[in-house]
């Protein structure tokens, strides 16, 4: 249902008189899944990049410091890469949140997983061919 020229004017009004706050702007971004997402996988990118570089360092210098640098900067990498992987995922599964914390509802439209999935199907898929005798 569309709204009144005089309810449309209200909601414009409200609207620039909360994006001209910058308090409720900085509030309101702190808490936003896809900013909060977005950072971590910067962390994550930032992380990785040093591990690489502890890497490629020990080796060029060699010696002792390839001995310790290099599991150290091969365990930077791998904790990038799994913070990177858990913010991804975690930002696809995120519910916004009202201000009270009262009501909620997903982000990005996500939908419920399939009960017959890959591994269903393709049980599924070989019983079938074990009941009917087909070897291909």
């Amino acid at each position: 249902m569309p709204l009144s020229d005089h309810e449309q004017r209200l909601f414009e009004q409200i609207e620039q008189s909360l994006s001209e706050d910058p308090q409720f702007a900085s509030a309101v971004r702190a808490h936003d899944p896809a900013h909060v997402t977005r950072r971590r996988l910067i962390l994550a990118g930032i992380v990785t990049v040093i591990g690489i570089g502890v890497v490629i360092g020990s080796v060029i210098a060699g010696g002792d410091v390839a001995m310790f640098g290099a599991p150290i900067g091969a365990v930077l990498m791998f904790g990038g890469l799994i913070l990177g992987l858990w913010a991804q995922r975690r930002g696809t599964n995120v519910k916004l949140k009202a201000v009270d914390g009262k009501a909620s509802r997903p982000v990005g439209g996500s939908k419920p997983p399939k009960p017959g999935g890959f591994t269903s199907r393709m049980e599924e898929r070989w019983r079938r061919r074990r009941d009917n005798g087909d070897i291909f």
